[in-house]
């Protein structure tokens, strides 16, 4: 699989502080790339290290081969970027932004003019093409920025907090929008504070802390690595102690209950030594880690 962006040893201060201290790592072609940490990790001094809005200190960044500061024009222009912040002219309509975006990528007034009703339809914001981005709700404003990021059809498209302040029915249809998106093939970097949305999207996540990369990998064996899990098993009658094939296991008992927290791996264990023991079972509950407790352990420690 072909690498769409490569950083090495990449560094950035502000007036002294570091804001990424050395940081390496690929996004792989078509991946959907979770970028996870709490403010000020070094996430958007990443992204703006990429997208040319700020310069780096040391180290490299290549977009499908191509140096983002030595050949700076064929690697933006393999990506979209969609702000954390709306930075939309106040004073032209939402179809002329759209047909702008395209001209800064070289796209004839024609083909941009096509392209920005597509994309103005697709996003449910054709009935608005007249108006000023000043008459859009937060919602519709988001949506916005995400076409425009779209306009010169990005093989890249990173977005910055894409779900910020829209309401859960709007996020769950740009979650299936970009589903599909990245099953046609684009590669998408997302950094968000809903680590729900993380978890529902990405196929491999980097945290980020501090201005270090603390974990980065495939996000099933991050959960598997790091996830507990919660297991309560009700017996048909109590334990008057925790039995001996019981006790490598960290585990109390509750009534007529006996409670595991372990991690998902050793569940099978578990449930054999419990049935080797001649125990009626009345029921059993589990509860898994999810990928924002994890994120929380992990920032934490």
């Amino acid at each position: 699989m072909a690498v769409a962006i490569s950083i090495k040893n990449l560094k950035k201060s502000y007036k002294g502080t570091d804001a990424v201290k050395g940081i390496s790592f690929d996004v792989k072609e078509g991946e959907f790339f979770g970028f996870l940490g709490p403010n000020g990790a070094g996430k958007s001094s990443t992204i703006h290290s990429i997208t040319g809005i700020c310069n780096f200190n040391e180290g490299s960044i290549e977009v499908f081969g191509h140096d983002v500061v030595k050949d700076y024009r064929a690697a933006r222009a393999f990506i979209g970027l969609s702000p954390q912040e709306f930075n939309l002219d106040p004073f032209f309509s939402i179809f002329e932004l759209m047909v702008f975006q395209g001209g800064y990528y070289g796209l004839e007034i024609k083909k941009a003019k096509e392209r920005a009703a597509e994309l103005l339809k697709k996003f449910g914001l054709w009935e608005k093409k007249d108006m000023t981005m000043r008459a859009l709700s937060g919602g519709m404003k988001r949506r916005l920025t995400i076409a425009q990021a779209l306009m010169h059809e990005p093989k890249i498209l990173i977005l910055d907090e894409p779900t910020a302040g829209v309401d859960i029915e709007l996020r769950h249809e740009l979650w299936n929008f970009l589903k599909e998106l990245n099953e046609k093939g684009t590669t998408i970097v997302l950094t968000t504070h809903y680590i729900e949305e993380a978890e529902k999207l990405c196929d491999r996540i980097c945290i980020m802390n501090k201005g270090k990369i603390i974990e980065l990998d495939d996000k099933d064996k991050v959960m598997e690595k790091f996830g507990k899990s919660k297991i309560a098993i009700e017996l048909a009658e109590p334990l008057k102690s925790i039995p001996e094939k019981l006790q490598a296991y960290n585990c109390i008992i509750k009534g007529n209950s006996i409670e595991f927290i372990e991690p998902k791996s050793k569940i099978n264990g578990i449930i054999k030594a419990i049935d080797s023991l001649n125990i009626r079972i009345e029921d059993i509950d589990i509860k898994n880690d999810s990928l924002e407790d994890i994120f929380l352990e992990l920032i934490r420690r």
